[in-house]
């Protein structure tokens, strides 16, 4: 028992180091040899756990997935209504991503263009098809309007999620992103959101502005 945890935490400590280069420098300019410094292990111990880079780089977007979907389900069993689960799932990601290296790094091989092997889906892809069902049952419960393109919403709402990130993190300091989010959400209330129901969801991508820790 003792042995297995031991190699867990090796393991770990190997994705969080290659995780935090690939975040820092990116996929393509980081070798083996500097992760296996950067983590404090044996050659030996790196390729125990992955033959090669391209198995780091798997191992951290299967986390990313792992992690997006058991929060888009933690927050779909607390009662909220659709939209504001779909708001907590954003603001909630953005704040894992400032809390360790992972999901940093996950996105910036998703936007890299690094290879995902079957069967693990595009995150870009397992983000449109949860943003989807979250607008639909929106629309069901009448918080955005029932004559909007719903796949055009999750499209633009992903893209909208994921450039943020990406150019907020080159030209601003990573405490500003809460704000970017905020900002997108008014932009998309006031498209989607019939006026009666408008305040409450700009109030609460406020609040979740407010609640979100910043580095």
């Amino acid at each position: 028992m003792a042995r297995q945890l031991r190699a867990e935490q090796t393991r770990a400590t190997i994705v969080g180091a290659a995780a935090d280069l690939f975040d820092r420098r990116g996929y393509e300019s980081t070798s083996l040899s500097e992760i296996v410094a950067h983590a404090g292990v044996t050659k030996g111990a790196l390729y125990f756990h992955f033959a090669a880079k391209e198995d780091l780089a798997h191992a951290i977007m299967e986390i990313q997935s792992t992690t997006s979907r058991r929060l888009a389900t933690e927050l779909a069993a607390r009662g909220y209504t659709a939209l504001e689960s779909l708001m907590r799932l954003t603001f909630g990601m953005a704040r894992l991503c400032e809390e360790g290296p992972v999901l940093r790094a996950g996105l910036r091989l998703a936007a890299g263009g690094v290879p995902v092997r079957p069967p693990l889906p595009h995150p870009f892809t397992e983000w449109r098809e949860i943003a989807t069902s979250r607008l639909l049952d929106a629309v069901r419960q009448s918080d955005v309007h029932p004559d909007i393109d719903v796949a055009s919403v999750a499209h633009t709402l992903v893209c909208s999620i994921v450039g943020t990130r990406l150019v907020s993190g080159a030209l601003e300091p990573a405490g500003r992103q809460p704000r970017r989010l905020a900002e997108m959400w008014h932009i998309l209330i006031r498209g989607m959101v019939p006026v009666t129901r408008r305040a409450r969801y700009v109030t609460l991508a406020a609040r979740l502005e407010r609640e979100t820790p910043t580095a």
